[in-house]
């Protein structure tokens, strides 16, 4: 029966990403750790001094370092540089056969991760290590999270139209590759979602890491992905790592890639192309295990032609390609997300679903919604804030602006304009109001009828806009009648 400390070598370890340094003057235990230890790191390297330790330090970079404290010259306690260099510090564990109390105080005040007594069992060593390794990744996953906690979406694909069910069958069919995947969509249409749709399915043990490149200032960029060192630049008081380091294992989510400078671009290449980064200031390259998702609203392919995106980018990132249709394409979703976003929405402002009429589905439907999934969802919590229904709610606008729906293509905003001018010139007609000589009752069913023929003959409509039950209009139509029978 396989040990926790057993790697599926099918499937790359989640500490892969990380590198380590065995520092040991016997040949024996550095051969011991190096072959145990990498089958869960990509880069193992061993030394036999602090002095060969502290030049390998100085041109790699390492995560881990498994010091020995009894070594010639130098020994590991005096070994200053590892656990001063705050841009370059590394978890170290301890290990010696020497040990007393005075020796271990001093390696814990130095820092120490984890001290270990020779001679040892290889179990409890690969404990410690994974102790340090799950207690950084933890720390990464943290980051992540508080980062991206605000932005927390469900990652369902919502809809049965063709397009939608088209693009949950590239999401599945590109999930399990750690190629690139470009996603080009207008603004609005969920290009997020599909990003952690693709994550979610591939099953990648590290972070999604969502980053709008539109959003940040060029000069911070760079720091942003790759991360610093300390005193790279003005402000930068400690090191710092970017988020290709948090994401990990994961995803990195590069929204609006169209807006990314050229020579960010060129960085980007780079690490796409050799799959290590090199933190501003710093002088070692960190190998990464990260899958890049990058989504524009630009046609990316015009902005290679204009010189304004790299070509040999553009391509390494349209590996897999995914284009997500506009709402307006996809209408039949309309049935799964209204509802959807009703009972979110409702949920989050603490307010009971609204009582929709059919109506309010067709002026729904009727709609182009330019601004697609999120103009959509803007909509519906507007509505239910202000509790007024969908066609109500054009029904509004057109009355307050009638002008404003000229020459629209929205036809459901012509028509309400067109009935709306229509009740205008009866009221015109009538003077003000209605005929003086008309009884209270009279001017109650004109009302109740013009109401209804505006509706289209919808009556739970006509009843809301009255705030009346439907079944108050019920009873008037059938004593009207009885009245007519009568007479």
């Amino acid at each position: 029966m396989p040990t926790p400390f057993e790697v599926n070598s099918a499937k790359p370890h989640k500490f892969e990403a990380f590198s380590v340094l065995v520092v040991d003057d016997e040949v024996g235990m550095q051969n011991i750790l190096r072959k145990a230890l990498g089958k869960w790191f990509s880069k193992v390297d061993t030394a036999s001094s602090v002095e060969e330790a502290e030049q390998l330090r100085t041109d790699n970079h390492y995560d881990l370092i498994i010091l020995d404290i009894n070594l010639p010259g130098r020994s590991g306690i005096e070994w200053e540089e590892a656990f001063q260099d705050d841009g370059k510090r590394a978890d170290v564990i301890f290990m010696t056969g020497y040990a007393d109390l005075e020796t271990a105080i001093s390696a814990l005040k130095l820092g120490a991760s984890d001290f270990i007594l020779k001679p040892f069992n290889l179990e409890q060593m690969l404990q410690a290590v994974q102790r340090c390794m799950d207690k950084r990744l933890v720390e990464r996953a943290q980051y992540a999270l508080k980062r991206d906690f605000e932005r927390r979406v469900n990652t369902d694909i919502i809809g049965q139209s063709q397009p939608t069910q088209q693009l949950k069958q590239l999401i599945s069919q590109f999930a399990p590759s750690r190629a690139s995947v470009l996603i080009e969509g207008e603004s609005g249409v969920g290009k997020e979602l599909v990003a952690r749709g693709i994550h979610t399915a591939s099953e990648r043990q590290g972070p999604f890491v969502p980053i709008n490149c539109g959003a940040i200032a060029p000069e911070l960029l760079e720091s942003e992905l790759f991360g610093h060192t300390s005193g790279a630049f003005t402000g930068a008081k400690k090191s710092r790592e970017g988020l290709f380091r948090v994401a990990n294992n994961g995803t990195l989510f590069l929204d609006e890639i169209g807006e990314m400078p050229l020579n960010m671009q060129t960085a980007l290449l780079r690490v796409l192309e050799q799959r290590t980064i090199r933190p501003v200031g710093g002088e070692k390259e960190i190998p990464v295990d990260v899958r890049v998702v990058a989504a524009t609203n630009r046609d990316l392919k015009a902005r290679v032609d204009e010189g304004k995106f790299r070509a040999d980018l553009y391509y390494r990132l349209n590996v897999l390609k995914i284009e997500v249709a506009p709402l307006k394409a996809r209408k039949q979703d309309l049935h799964e997300l209204v509802p959807y976003f009703v009972q979110q929405l409702s949920r989050e402002l603490g307010m009971p679903d609204p009582n929709w009429a059919h109506e309010d589905m067709l002026a729904l439907e009727a709609y182009d919604w330019p601004g697609n999934v999120r103009e959509l969802k803007n909509f519906i919590e507007r509505s239910l804030l202000l509790a007024t229904p969908p066609a109500h709610h054009w029904r509004m606008l057109g009355a307050q602006d009638p002008h404003q729906c000229e020459g629209s293509q929205d036809t459901l905003c012509r028509e309400v304009c067109s009935e709306l001018s229509n009740i205008n010139d009866i009221s015109t007609s009538n003077g003000i109001g209605y005929p003086n000589e008309w009884t209270l009752k009279a001017v109650e069913r004109a009302h109740i009828e013009q109401l209804v023929a505006f509706h289209e003959g919808n009556k739970s409509a006509a009843s809301r806009d009255l705030g009346v039950a439907r079944k108050t209009l019920e009873r008037k139509y059938k004593e009207w009648d009885l009245e007519q029978d009568d007479n």
